[in-house]
Parts: structure tokens; C-alpha cells; sequence
């Protein structure tokens, strides 16, 4: 009789309770998540994002131009390096600094700076002053080419700095939010997800603004220790102290002689 009740209790409580506590114990259905595109986050990340799409722009302007200017070929033109040796051979200063005068370059106007101090009256051809007016020319120059490069150091520090204020102010406001219309943490998170898009698009314009800067700038002191060299080896020929082989008065559509010291 005992294990008669018993089964019968069992079963009722099976056929009656049991449903409604499996169905409160059944796993939740994951949502299904929306594709979010590029534009959505830039429209979600509020005002600061414009000002990350100029540093942006900047930064692409300013990685275009160092990649066309920053070159040895743009700014020491080996044509140009080997007619000018070939006339400091001869000594002919007035055809050099014409050549140097009509090809603007960042060696020309470092050996141009120094073609103004040539004196053959005084000891080897006034080498001194000339090698002084190429090193301050050869600074300026440095100086101005470094112009655009530092621009990029620029957007690479404030790019993020301009992602970080803009996640502060978001989540300011989503706390403001919170406090004012009792929200519940889904809000909260929802409102530190697009204060936290600045951030990530800060970092997407520093860190390439970052990895050119440094790239551009080694290039850039490459190249001036080359236009050092070539300015300095050119002062040499006409000082005397460098002699080239087979050096005769250039054409200006000619290739010139090769330099080789005696």
C-alpha cells in the first residue's frame, strides 16, 4: 500500500510539476548578433570621429608626400653629382652653379651654398668657408625636408590622445545616462561599447602615423649623410685634394667621366 501511494505521488508530481520547472531551467536562446559595418561605428563614435577622419587624411597626405620627396634619387640626382664633379675637376664654378641653380634639389642647394664661398686666391680654394656654408645649408635643408615627417609624429600623438577624450566624454555621458533614467547594465554597456570606438579609431590612425614617422625619418638622415658625402667629395675636386681620371669639360646631355681618385 505504501509503494502504491508512493509511485502515485510520483507520478502526479511528474505529470503536474515537473514541466513548468524544466521549462524555467531550459538554456536561453542566443541572440542573434547584427553586422555592425565600418560606417555604423564611425556614425556611433559621435563628433570626435570627424576629427580623427582629418588626422587621417593628414596622415595619408603627409606618408604621399615623403614617399615621393624622401628619396636619394629626388634629392641627390646622381646625374647632377657626376656633371658637378666633372666641372669642379675643371674648375669651372660659374657652369656648376648654374647646373645647381637649374635643378633644384636638396644637394644642389647645399653645393650652391657652398659654390658662393669659392676664393682660388686663397688656400685651396677657400675650403674652409665652403665646407662651413655646406654645413649650414645642409642643416636648413635637413630642417625643412623634416617638415612634413614631423607631421606625421604629430598625428601619431594626437590621434590617440583625441580617442581617449572622446571614450571619457562617452562614458561620462552613459553614466550621466544611467543615473538620470535608472538604466539597467545592458545600457550601461551599450554606451561604453561607442565611447569606446574613439579609442579604437585613435589607435588605428597612431600607430601606422607611428611606424611612418620612424621609417621616413631614418630614410631622411640617410639620404643627408649621402648629400653630405657628394658635397664634400665634390669640394675636394676643386680644392685639389681629389683628382679625377680622363676629366674634360661636360656636356650637359652626356653622361660625365667616372670619379675615381688618383
Amino acid at each position: 500500500m505504501i509503494i502504491r501511494n508512493a509511485l502515485i505521488t510520483f507520478v502526479l508530481w511528474f505529470i503536474i510539476v515537473a514541466p513548468p520547472v524544466m521549462a524555467q531551467t531550459e538554456p536561453p536562446q542566443p541572440v542573434a548578433s547584427e553586422n555592425v559595418s565600418a560606417l555604423d561605428l564611425y556614425k556611433q563614435g559621435g563628433g570626435f570621429m570627424h576629427v580623427l577622419l582629418l588626422c587621417s587624411i593628414g596622415t595619408i597626405t603627409a606618408v604621399a608626400y615623403c614617399f615621393v620627396q624622401i628619396s636619394q634619387k629626388k634629392m641627390a640626382p646622381i646625374d647632377l653629382v657626376n656633371r658637378t664633379n666633372s666641372w669642379m675637376a675643371v674648375r669651372d664654378v660659374g657652369s656648376a652653379y648654374s647646373a645647381c641653380q637649374a635643378h633644384p634639389s636638396s644637394y644642389a642647394r647645399v653645393m650652391s651654398s657652398a659654390l658662393l664661398k669659392v676664393n682660388f686666391d686663397r688656400d685651396l680654394a677657400n675650403k674652409a668657408s665652403m665646407m662651413d656654408a655646406a654645413a649650414e645649408a645642409l642643416d636648413e635643408e635637413e630642417h625643412r625636408q623634416m617638415v612634413w615627417v614631423n607631421y606625421l609624429n604629430i598625428f601619431a600623438t594626437l590621434a590617440p590622445m583625441i580617442g581617449l577624450l572622446g571614450t571619457v566624454w562617452g562614458m561620462i555621458e552613459a553614466f550621466d545616462a544611467l543615473a538620470s533614467q535608472s538604466g539597467d547594465a545592458k545600457g550601461l554597456a551599450s554606451g561604453i561599447k561607442v565611447a569606446m570606438i574613439t579609442t579604437a579609431g585613435g589607435l588605428i590612425v597612431g600607430i601606422p602615423a607611428m611606424f611612418f614617422y620612424f621609417f621616413f625619418r631614418d630614410r631622411m638622415q640617410g639620404v643627408m649623410v649621402t648629400v653630405q658625402k657628394h658635397v664634400s667629395f665634390a669640394i675636394d675636386i676643386l680644392s685639389g685634394e681629389i683628382r679625377l681620371q680622363g676629366s674634360t669639360m661636360p656636356d650637359s646631355s652626356s653622361n660625365e667621366p667616372s670619379s675615381m681618385p688618383d
